[in-house]
């Protein structure tokens, strides 16, 4: 599958190609359009600690030619890509390589959130090397606990970005439909906006996007406080408004080998994502 050219029509409109050069090219053309970008490399769940060196070196690789780029973009990735399964410090000494390394180029660590399996440990970890260096966390807003992440993250001036979450969740960690995960998102950007750190704001739901732009033109913030992200290849019309509206977006590039993994997870934790990716293979 990860080889077969009827596969690589299907996933190329949302995964950038297997290469970093591939990954590079996108972000260059994102650059030209006016978008800040976010390099995934893929790949999660490693199976022994070579591979997790390896996802590290993989990100190194890309933060170099970020440097030689000039190109304003950051990293992001997966805990689990850099051992968390194997060992909690296996993975929190790759990140601090990839922190340390993002701090001397002026980019950034984007440190993807997982299911709430991993939220604790997640959190931990990046708590830790925000002391260290420039990262941002992810909070899900289909999760109960999220408010209160949002709250302290606050506080701690640590950056957040909002997303909804599609990972498939226990009734008893997440709300189990779509009318409270929005208005639960809804809250919680309004609190990043108003409190946060330098937010990204990730949705591709147009009225959330409306919403938010109208709530930070009434609240007079300006342009660099916050930003929108997006995924590559999805709702480019809308992306391109965003920006000529006079405000961030980033999108969010994945590249790599491993890409039949991540496409089909996508597609495999909630059966709407099914119905959202072939929608928009049709549209702009």
């Amino acid at each position: 599958m990860e080889t077969s050219n009827i596969s690589r029509k299907l996933t190329s409109r949302f995964v950038a190609g297997l290469t970093l050069d591939d990954g590079m090219r996108v972000c260059e053309a994102l650059t030209a359009d006016g978008i800040l970008s976010s390099l995934d490399h893929l790949g999660e769940n490693v199976h022994d600690l070579s591979e997790a060196d390896a996802a590290r070196e993989a990100y190194l690789a890309a933060l170099d030619r970020i440097a030689a780029s000039g190109l304003p973009t950051t990293i992001s990735m997966k805990l689990t890509a850099l051992g968390l399964d194997l060992s909690e410090e296996a993975a929190r000494r790759n990140t601090a390589v990839l922190v340390a390394r993002a701090r001397e180029i002026g980019s950034r660590i984007e440190m993807d959130m997982e299911s709430s399996e991993y939220t604790d440990r997640t959190l931990a970890i990046l708590r830790e090397m925000h002391a260290r260096g420039p990262v941002r966390a992810v909070i899900q807003a289909y999760l109960y606990r999220s408010a209160e992440d949002i709250d302290q993250l606050c506080k701690e001036k640590v950056p957040v970005r909002l997303c909804k979450g599609a990972y498939k969740e226990p009734p008893d960690r997440a709300y189990p439909g779509k009318q409270e995960v929005d208005a639960n998102y809804r809250r919680l950007m309004k609190k990043l906006l108003d409190d946060g750190t330098y937010p990204a704001i990730a949705s591709h739901d147009e009225a959330i996007l409306n919403e938010a732009m109208c709530y930070a033109r009434e609240q007079n913030y300006q342009p660099d406080r916050f930003e929108f992200q997006m995924l590559y290849g999805i709702r480019r019309a809308l992306q391109n408004r965003i920006v000529k509206e006079g405000f961030r977006l980033r999108v969010y590039v994945p590249y790599g080998a491993a890409w039949y993994p991540y496409f089909m997870r996508r597609l495999a934790e909630r059966p709407a994502n099914l119905i959202f990716l072939a929608r928009n293979l049709f549209r702009g």
